[in-house]
Parts: structure tokens; C-alpha cells; sequence
């Protein structure tokens, strides 16, 4: 993630006061992990159902319903705000195909591309990175829960070793070596595809 610009804690406390700005700023700044977090976190059912782009504008649309209602605790606890809801959304979709055993072929789909440049990307540089997409979301899926939750938490929601042991009920050693073999077996089978 990159810090451009004012703080979050500052665009949560003008989101309060009422600053759309602030809230359009807020959310662009962590769009591109929670777009990650939720092709991460999507499972290839889901995929097949429903593009991550409608899927990351479903939880944007939740962010813009409750945010005035988050209180600011730091930074990692509003990361945390903003990945457990897109974590409800994603089980909330999936529980409701599920529950009407919908077919993935009568839906027309498609997805995007995981990130944008400012410039915009010319049909070469989509098709590269929808590639790139379609790699890293296949070897996230080979791996297993354990090693894939390690990486979105530390590499994607930003969680320290403390917080993820905290968490996981691990202590920071096992959380470092768990990391390290998961980001091991994430680079492998990336060669390997």
C-alpha cells in the first residue's frame, strides 16, 4: 500500500464531517489490496458467478453505508474494518448462490484486470496483467487455507507478525516461519503455471 496524500485517520475523521472527497480518497487508497484481498478470498465457485469488480464495488457500497459509523482506532484496526466486511460480502454472495443453486454458465461474467495506471492500460498491458490475475488467483487457490490466510494477512491486510499471532493463536516464530514457507510455495507454483 502506498501513502499518498493525508492520512486515513484524517480521511475517516472528514468523512465524519460530512467530505465525499475525503471518502473517495479513503476508499481509492486501499482499493487495489482490497481488490486483491477479494480475488484472494473468492473461491473459483464465486469466480464463476460473479466478477471481482462487482464483488469489490458490493463491499465499496457497504464501506459508503457504515463508515460514518467506524470509529478510528489506528490504522491497522480500520484495515482490519475494511477486510472483515469484504469478507461478510464474499460469504454473503456465496451463501446466497449456493442457497439458489444458480448455474455459472447462465451468467454472463467477465472480470477486469486487478490494477490500473494512471494512464490507462492499452489492450496488451490488460491482457498481460489479467494473465498475471488468472496465475496468481490459480496459485492462491493450491495452497492451502492456512498458508493463504498468512500471506493476505501480513502481505495484503498488513498485519503485523504480533497481530497475526494474536489472531491465530500462534506465536510470532511459527507466524514468521508459516509466512515464509507459504510465500516459498506461492513463488513455486508461480514458476510452475
Amino acid at each position: 500500500m502506498t501513502d499518498v496524500g493525508p492520512d486515513s485517520q484524517y480521511l475517516v475523521a472528514a468523512v465524519h464531517r460530512g467530505d465525499a472527497a475525503a471518502l473517495e480518497a479513503l476508499l481509492r487508497r486501499h482499493l487495489p489490496d482490497l481488490r486483491v484481498f477479494v480475488r484472494a478470498k473468492s473461491s473459483p465457485q464465486l469466480r464463476a458467478q460473479e466478477s471481482c469488480s462487482d464483488l469489490v464495488q458490493t463491499v465499496c457500497r457497504e464501506v459508503l453505508q457504515s463508515v460514518e459509523s467506524y470509529e478510528w482506532r489506528g490504522e491497522g484496526s480500520f484495515r482490519r474494518w475494511l477486510f472483515t466486511l469484504a469478507l461478510n460480502k464474499l460469504r454473503n454472495r456465496a451463501d446466497y448462490h449456493a442457497a439458489e443453486r444458480r448455474d455459472a454458465a447462465r451468467v454472463v461474467g467477465g472480470d477486469e484486470v486487478v490494477g490500473e495506471t494512471p494512464g490507462g492500460f492499452g489492450p496488451s498491458q490488460h491482457a498481460i496483467a489479467a494473465e498475471a490475475a488468472a496465475k496468481l488467483e490459480a496459485s492462491l487457490d493450491r495452497l492451502d487455507e492456512d498458508q493463504r490466510e498468512v500471506i493476505l494477512m501480513a502481505r495484503v491486510i498488513g498485519m503485523s507478525h504480533g497481530e497475526i499471532a494474536a489472531e491465530t493463536g500462534l506465536t510470532e516464530g511459527a507466524v514468521r516461519t508459516r509466512l515464509s514457507r507459504a510465500m516459498a510455495r506461492l513463488a513455486t507454483l508461480m514458476a510452475a503455471t
